[in-house]
Formats: structure tokens, C-alpha cells, sequence
């Protein structure tokens, strides 16, 4: 099996590590919730494959669901539950209608009810109800993309110019119960801010969103800069919430893949957040630290870098990230790295990461193609299209950040030894 073939085994199985299905089961499993109308509302990249599992298990106790996820991945019809497709990762028309089907459904609930709300990274575009003009609010999104604001900094501002985020949602509930069940795509998995923390007490402050505001020089209307000075819910009484999974499993899913192709694997960190290029080139740096390893090892890095836009190309982090490292491992024997976002898609491209090895570099310059002017364009995507680097999944069903691997292969491998 050559480095490609055992890199696409080890991204299926990662990826079967942390599908939604068995931890919307194991949340579920015993819950009774009492003799109450029982309703859905799911939101997210997982959204639909969370809420055909979640709507199997309670049958004729769910009365109605809305479940609201990103283009192309509603995968068919739920019985009882209302499909959405909507924008990612700047939120448009069809987020805020699906997003009001949601608050209609919960508008008149009572105190024995019900609401199972199953949430996973994306929501903060697809679950949106603005306060501000929604054209406005697709602006301010994209000036904290091209910035390189981080998912927390990003996080702060959307929470307080929307009627939803920030623990709203889960008061627009009460006094119906709101049973939570989320997978986390933020590291450290702080819950208020997964998806803007719907249902869940706001622990950022209007000073940071402020300063967030002013780090970035954002274009702000009166409006917009008002709302950021009006604060969050901060104790919800209605709420019980579970984290169902988060990048650490996909780490663990993608080191076992790796034993069991005999790599040493090693888990760097869980929490990786830098530049993207940056971390191409640390993998890389890496790779050389170790070429006379006579055992074959694997490094994993868990995490979601960023990637500040110099250029009109087309690409995403993980793609950036593999492009960065083949600089740095050209010409290295038996060497790979490869990066994907547990999602399928990365930034707005069809591909969910890139894969370089030790002869990327040269098979690109004999296309007269110089990585470092694509990296400058951002234009990893076609660069790795004429490598074959491009990684295919489709959409997944599950979202928990990105994992970047570096395979170091030696004779054993090779020999089954």
C-alpha cells in the first residue's frame, strides 16, 4: 500500500471515529422527557445526520423537528422533521428562513414540553436570526473571514447581533426544558461558544466585543455597534447539555488508523490554531528532524488553522496547510502529509483538504507552477488538482475540526514487519 492509498484508509477511518449516529444514541439512551410535547431542532454541518438518528429513536414521541444544515448535505427526508439547506459559512436568506421555521415551532410551548436541540459547528451561519440588516450581517462575517479572526473573536460579535445566539434561543424556549446535545468543532469545547452558544449562558462580555470590533477595524453601522454594547443571557435554568463528540476523537480515530498500519503515531496537540502555512511548515520541519528514523512514525495535529486572504484563489486551510509543508518535505524519501476538515469541505471548495509528499514539489515545478506565488494567490486548489493532491470525501455528516497528519514511512511498513 502506497503513503496515498494508507493516507485515504486512515482518513475513513478517523472519520468513522467521530460520525454523529452511536453519540446521538448513547444521549439519548433512557431519556423519557416526561409526558410533554417532544420537538426538534437541529442546526449545523451534522444537522441532518443528528436528526434522522435522533428522530429513529423517538418515533411517536417527536411531534414536529426543523433541521437546518449547509448546501448539499441534506441526505433525504425525515419523518416529522422540516429540511433545510442553508448558507455556510456567511449565512444568507435561506438561514434566516429556516432559522424563523424554527422559532415558529417553538413559540408556544409550555412548561412539560420538550426541546431536543441538537447543534454542531456551522450553526453560527445556518441558525441566525439577525438583528441588524442580513446584508449587513453578511458583510461584517466576511470582514472577520478576511481578516483572519479566529472562530472565538467571530463568535463574540455574531452572538450579540443576533436574536438567537448567545443563549437566546434557549430563553425563547422557556419554560419548555431544552435538552441539548451538541458536537463541538471549537477547541477546548467551550459551549457558549459552539455555534454562538444558542442554549447556553454567554460568557464573553461587551468590552471584548468591542475590542474585537477595534482589533480588526471593522465597518460597523450605529446599529451594529449599539447591539454590541447590549450584554448576553447569562444563567439559563432550562438547559441540560451533553457533548456528544469533539477533535479529540478524531485524533484518537486517525492514531489507531495509523497503528494499525504500523506507524508509531504521536499526538502532538488536539488544540493546534496558527496560520495554516505555518503549520504546513512545522510538519515539515518535523519530517526532517526524523528522516533517519528507522521506525515509521506518524505526528497528528487536531485543531482548525487560519488563513489570512492575500489573493483571489481558490482553496482552504488544509489545503494551504499540505501545499505549505511540500516545500519542506521535497525531496524527502517514504514522506507525507496530508490535512482535512472532518466536514468534507474545506473553505468554499468540493475537496476536504489537500495531501503532498516528498515529490509534490517537483512534479509542480515541472508544470511551471511555484508554490510559493500560489500560496500568495491562495490558490492551493489548483495547484493540488494537478498534483492529484486534492482529498474527495463529500460531505460527512460530522464536524469536528480539521487533523493534519505526517506519515514517516520505513521497511517495516512495507515489509509487514
Amino acid at each position: 500500500m502506497d503513503l496515498r492509498k494508507e493516507a485515504d484508509r486512515i482518513i475513513g477511518d478517523a472519520l468513522r471515529k467521530v460520525m454523529p449516529d452511536e453519540a446521538v444514541a448513547r444521549a439519548l439512551a433512557g431519556k423519557s422527557f416526561g409526558r410533554g410535547r417532544v420537538y426538534l431542532v437541529a442546526a449545523g454541518k451534522a444537522a441532518w445526520q443528528m436528526a434522522k438518528t435522533a428522530a429513529a429513536i423517538l418515533g411517536d414521541r417527536l411531534q414536529a423537528g426543523v433541521c437546518v444544515t449547509k448546501y448539499g448535505h441534506v441526505k433525504g427526508d425525515i419523518p416529522k422533521v422540516q429540511c433545510f439547506e442553508a448558507g455556510h459559512p456567511v449565512p444568507d436568506e435561506n438561514s434566516f428562513r429556516s432559522t424563523q421555521a424554527a422559532l415558529d415551532l417553538v413559540s408556544d410551548l409550555k412548561e412539560k414540553d420538550t426541546v431536543i436541540f441538537l447543534l454542531s459547528g456551522g450553526g453560527s451561519a445556518l441558525f441566525e436570526k439577525p438583528l441588524i440588516p442580513g446584508q449587513e450581517l453578511s458583510d461584517i462575517t466576511e470582514q472577520l473571514l478576511a481578516c483572519g479572526a479566529d472562530i472565538t473573536e467571530m463568535n463574540i460579535l455574531r452572538k450579540r447581533l443576533s436574536a438567537v445566539k448567545g443563549g437566546r434561543f434557549a430563553r425563547i424556549c422557556a419554560p419548555a426544558d431544552v435538552y441539548s446535545i451538541v458536537l463541538s468543532d471549537i477547541l477546548g469545547d467551550p459551549l457558549d461558544m459552539i455555534a454562538s452558544g444558542p442554549a447556553y449562558p454567554d460568557s464573553s462580555t461587551c468590552e471584548q466585543a468591542l475590542a474585537v470590533a477595534e482589533k480588526y477595524r471593522l465597518r460597523l453601522s450605529d446599529r451594529a455597534v449599539g447591539l454590541l454594547k447590549e450584554e448576553t443571557p447569562k444563567e439559563l435554568d432550562n438547559v441540560e447539555t451533553v457533548i456528544t463528540g469533539s477533535v479529540r476523537n478524531l485524533c484518537l480515530g486517525a492514531a489507531q488508523a495509523c497503528e494499525e498500519l504500523g506507524y508509531r503515531p504521536f499526538i502532538l496537540t488536539d488544540r493546534l490554531c496558527c496560520e495554516a502555512r505555518e503549520a504546513g511548515s512545522f510538519l515539515a520541519s518535523i519530517a526532517k528532524t526524523y528522516q533517519d528514523s528507522e521506525q515509521s512514525l506518524a505526528f497528528l495535529a487536531g485543531g482548525e488553522t487560519i488563513v489570512h486572504l492575500s489573493g483571489t484563489g481558490k482553496g482552504g486551510r488544509n489545503q494551504e496547510l499540505a501545499l505549505a509543508a511540500a516545500e519542506g518535505i521535497a525531496g524527502l524519501r517514504d514522506t507525507a502529509i496530508f490535512s482535512i476538515g472532518s466536514d468534507g469541505t474545506d473553505g468554499p471548495t468540493d475537496a476536504a483538504g489537500g495531501y503532498c509528499d516528498g515529490d509534490t514539489k517537483e512534479c509542480l515545478r515541472d508544470k511551471g507552477i511555484d508554490i510559493y506565488r500560489v500560496l500568495q494567490d491562495n490558490n492551493a486548489y489548483m495547484a493540488l488538482e494537478e498534483t492529484g493532491g486534492l482529498i474527495k470525501t463529500g460531505a460527512t455528516g460530522t464536524n469536528v475540526n480539521d487533523v493534519a497528519v505526517l506519515l514517516i514511512k520505513r521497511e517495516e511498513v512495507e515489509n509487514g514487519i
